[in-house]
């Protein structure tokens, strides 16, 4: 038998608590069925469960309804949901939602040619049932390493929002302001009324997010983000 007739080697299927490679773990990923998820975890595959209604996709819904109506009049950024995103050697997560500075614009990550991130977006949201979430974590740990500047964890099954954010290499709790807001510190106006997401008083939610839209720090992000990409289309 010539070498061109031997039989290939099957493409393994992905298995939970498999310890791969990032380029064995794309080969097994890209060969699944597309319904399935998956991430790459300090080189640990770790396979999603099937996404609960009421605990996980409508919270996801509240919190890509809250950054789409900050994403949508905000120039030179991109929100993403469910993306995968390629931050190191051992490391492939595909969290619930990611809000990036695109790269022309001064942003910290980019699109490969095959239309994945690559390095740290700016701010990343994952919707979890509890503490003893790996969210909280190993993939807090990875999202920290790699320098994601914002990380937030909704805890749905506790009823509590953790809002990370990267100073001098570790997280620390972003406070809550005493009109009951979290304000990025990454995305100027990006406000957040934490307990109306909480109940999925998405009307407040909005209510509180245009407060944080006609702010002047908003006003002055925006236009430097606008500058940036006149320079760039020049």
């Amino acid at each position: 038998m010539t070498l061109a007739n031997q039989p290939q080697t099957p493409i393994l299927p992905l298995e939970n608590g498999d310890r791969l490679t990032r380029a064995e773990f794309e080969q097994r990923y890209h060969a699944m069925p597309k319904h399935i998820k998956a991430e790459l975890i300090e080189a640990k595959v770790y396979m999603a469960s099937p996404v609960r209604a009421r605990k996980h996709s409508k919270p996801h819904a509240a919190v890509m309804t809250w950054l789409g109506s900050y994403w949508q009049g905000t120039p030179g950024i991109e929100l993403m949901d469910n993306p995968t995103v390629r931050l190191d050697a051992d490391n492939e997560p595909q969290p619930d939602a990611c809000l990036r500075i695109e790269s022309i614009a001064g942003g910290q990550s980019r699109i490969s040619d095959d239309d994945y991130i690559e390095g740290a977006p700016e701010l990343i949201v994952e919707v979890a049932a509890s503490t003893a979430s790996y969210d909280l974590y190993d993939k807090k740990q990875v999202y920290r390493r790699n320098g994601v500047q914002e990380y937030l964890v909704w805890r749905v099954m506790d009823e509590a929002f953790d809002w990370f954010v990267l100073q001098k290499g570790a997280y620390i709790n972003l406070p809550v302001d005493k009109d009951g807001i979290m304000r990025s510190r990454v995305f100027p106006g990006l406000w957040l009324p934490v307990v109306d997401l909480l109940t999925l008083n998405l009307a407040a939610v909005i209510a509180g997010l245009n407060l944080g839209l006609a702010s002047k720090e908003y006003q002055a992000f925006r236009q430097s983000l606008a500058a940036k990409l006149s320079t760039d289309g020049k």
